[in-house]
């Protein structure tokens, strides 16, 4: 589900006329170019296999992993025909693999059906993706963001978010969670729409 049109201009107009700091940075960095992932299992995936390595090196082992699953794609069924030694040859690694294997078993059991996600609030989906092994909040973020394009997203864990803050805002120091909530109140209700912003700083 993309981010709606109107959604965006709303988002850009507020954040300039509530937060100088953001203003600037809208500006500067220019249109909203998020391109959401439709595939709810396939978003998942990605998002565990680039857990702290590069952007770089998720794209490597994301192609080779696309590879090792072709013709049927990245999905359940298929991961689970893979073993986890099959996966390591594509370049994940081994306890990343049983992170995948754990996703496509509760998924392909019906125990966790990512097709109902969207009707549900962000606590709500935050609390069922974390029941996955390797899943922890940040990933579950992400997915709320980049999957169901939901607005008010504030990953406060997130090493880009702090650094960008620190930087924009003039801060001796990254900050903690708290401060980043209390930075964050004018943006409220489009954090997320901030947050993509503020990666878009660092470039």
């Amino acid at each position: 589900m993309p981010f709606a049109a109107q959604h965006i201009r709303d988002a850009r107009n507020h954040l300039r006329k509530n937060d100088s700091v953001m203003r600037e940075i809208v500006q500067t960095v220019g249109p909203f170019t998020v391109k959401t992932e439709r595939d709810r299992f396939s978003s998942l995936t990605r998002a565990i296999v680039s857990q702290q390595i590069s952007g770089k090196a998720a794209q490597s082992i994301w192609a080779r992993l696309e590879d090792l699953l072709a013709p049927q794609g990245v999905t359940a069924e298929a991961i689970q025909s893979q073993a986890v030694e099959d996966l390591r040859e594509a370049g994940v690694s081994r306890q990343k693999g049983g992170y995948i294997k754990d996703l496509a078993s509760r998924v392909a059991t019906g125990e966790l059906q990512l097709n109902l996600l969207g009707r549900k609030a962000d606590e709500q989906v935050i609390a069922e993706l974390t029941q996955v092994k390797g899943v922890g909040r940040w990933t579950a973020q992400m997915f709320l963001i980049f999957t169901l394009a939901r607005l008010d997203v504030l990953p406060v864990d997130d090493l880009g978010v702090k650094t960008a803050i620190r930087n924009a805002y003039g801060l001796p120091e990254l900050p903690g969670a708290g401060a980043i909530e209390e930075i964050a109140q004018p943006w409220r209700p489009y954090a997320s729409v901030a947050t993509w912003y503020l990666w878009q700083s660092l470039e």
